[in-house]
């Protein structure tokens, strides 16, 4: 038993983040389906080299919500390469933190007593980029929500 485990007693449960990928928790940008051209995963053509995951919600705010079609004009490579593109930019400007903010505005569905409209509108989404150890120790990205953690 290591020292650490002496202190706080052995873990009751863990959730992996492979586990939160497989519940749709979180969304795997490094699934090749994601692509913008094709046959090339668009993290590798975004340049970002780390296994990149996004929350469901996040997801839902900037690229698209499950179940519902994309605003008119939109297309959900052009709305994943916008955050992706905002968040190249907040690494290129944010130094060596772990954790960084930024934003993207998108157009989505305007909403009305819980049922979407046929109307859009232009929002700008925060959002919270954290480089972190995955299952295995390895550099893992994870994008949410700024209130979620």
């Amino acid at each position: 038993m290591s020292e650490q485990n002496d202190f706080f007693g052995e873990a009751i449960y863990s959730y992996t983040r492979a586990q939160a990928i497989d519940d749709g928790v979180l969304v795997d940008l490094s699934d090749p389906s994601f692509t913008f051209r094709r046959g090339l995963n668009i993290l590798k053509e975004a340049g970002i080299k780390f296994p990149l995951a996004m929350t469901q919600t996040a997801f839902a705010r900037t690229v698209q919500e499950l179940g519902e079609p994309l605003p008119p004009a939109q297309d959900l490579s052009g709305r994943l390469w916008d955050v992706l593109t905002m968040l190249k930019f907040a690494i290129k400007n944010g130094g060596n933190e772990s954790t960084l903010s930024f934003s993207v505005c998108v157009w989505n569905w305007v909403y009305a007593a819980g049922k979407r409209t046929e109307r859009t509108k232009q929002e700008t989404v925060q959002l919270k980029a954290v480089c972190g150890p995955g299952d295995n120790a390895e550099p893992v990205i994870t994008v949410m929500l700024p209130d979620e953690d």
